[in-house]
């Protein structure tokens, strides 16, 4: 019989998800160079998938569209760092994706996949190859071509995670930081960690509780300094839309005066992650857009 996802089963994919990141978090933070050496990335897709876990735990038996859009609001409200806001900016793809389904196969997963990449390719400002965008794009492309031919949902989140796999192990050769400090991509190592999740759902597994001092390999941090930070704060905010005004020239503003920027839009907001020196003018100048929310502002030479 060939599986299929409705509304209920993709809950549970994303709680176990949500489950495989927690459970591999320090794995992940062990890897995270890029865009700086913060060793965060695992921390914060954990936190941002949990912000959707946990809206996720309130409603028993959600649509497949509902679910999908329950986790894709939440996880742009709850969004941390650069990589959570990629991670949210994927699972906005899936709800689009999936919107007005009762049920799909693998055909609708690659589908709710690049659908994702898609989102946050735009949202990127400059995207970098060897990142979680490579991975997650080429797993998808991969994905699709399976599906094609076996649409069973199981067969084609394997094919997913395997190509995944692959290209995660190249991102060490396709971004000169990784390089530098022998490592592969954190959000890469992050997106097949939460593939493998939802493949532990649908077989009926669960995840288990890392063992006490478990980690992996991580990265050579001696071959890293302070010269690897172009700029010191790492900012992210959430702007609550009052006007219609198109935020182009805000994009535009803040590539200007900071780097790794990625914005995330929604209906009714958009959420903005830069690394900048001036992360008063930031917030000063979205304020032309809408109300602020949740502001956070780190020193990245400090943590």
């Amino acid at each position: 019989m060939m599986i299929t996802m409705d509304g209920a089963a993709y809950r549970r994919m994303l709680l176990s998800a949500a489950a495989s990141i927690e459970r591999n978090k320090e794995a992940i933070n062990e890897l995270n160079v890029f865009p700086v050496p913060d060793g965060d990335t695992g921390t914060n897709m954990s936190m941002t998938l949990n912000t959707a876990a946990q809206d996720l735990k309130r409603v028993e038996n959600p649509t497949l569209t509902k679910a999908a859009d329950i986790a894709a609001s939440a996880m742009l409200r709850g969004a941390r760092g650069n990589s959570g806001v990629i991670l949210s900016l994927l699972f906005r793809g899936f709800s689009k994706a999936l919107k007005g389904l009762e049920e799909t196969d693998g055909v609708g997963l690659a589908s709710a996949i690049n659908a994702g990449v898609e989102a946050a390719y735009k949202a990127v400002m400059k995207p970098a190859e060897g990142t979680i965008l490579t991975v997650s794009r080429l797993s998808g492309a991969a994905a699709a071509e399976f599906a094609a031919e076996n649409p069973d949902l199981d067969a084609t989140l394997v094919r997913a995670i395997e190509v995944a796999k692959e290209a995660l192990a190249e991102t060490v050769n396709q971004n000169p930081v990784l390089k530098k400090a022998g490592v592969v991509d954190a959000g890469g190592m992050g997106f097949v960690t939460i593939l493998e999740g939802m493949l532990s759902s649908l077989r009926g597994q669960d995840i288990e509780p890392p063992a006490e001092g478990e980690t992996k390999a991580g990265a050579d941090f001696a071959a890293l300094t302070d010269e690897d930070i172009t700029f010191t704060f790492d900012t992210v905010f959430i702007v609550r839309k009052t006007t219609d005004k198109p935020i182009e020239a805000f994009r535009a503003y803040l590539s200007s005066i900071g780097d790794s920027l990625v914005i995330g839009e929604d209906d009714d907001a958009f959420k903005v992650h830069v690394h900048t020196d001036i992360p008063g003018a930031a917030l000063t100048e979205a304020q032309k857009y809408g109300t602020l929310e949740l502001a956070k502002i780190e020193n990245m030479r400090t943590q």
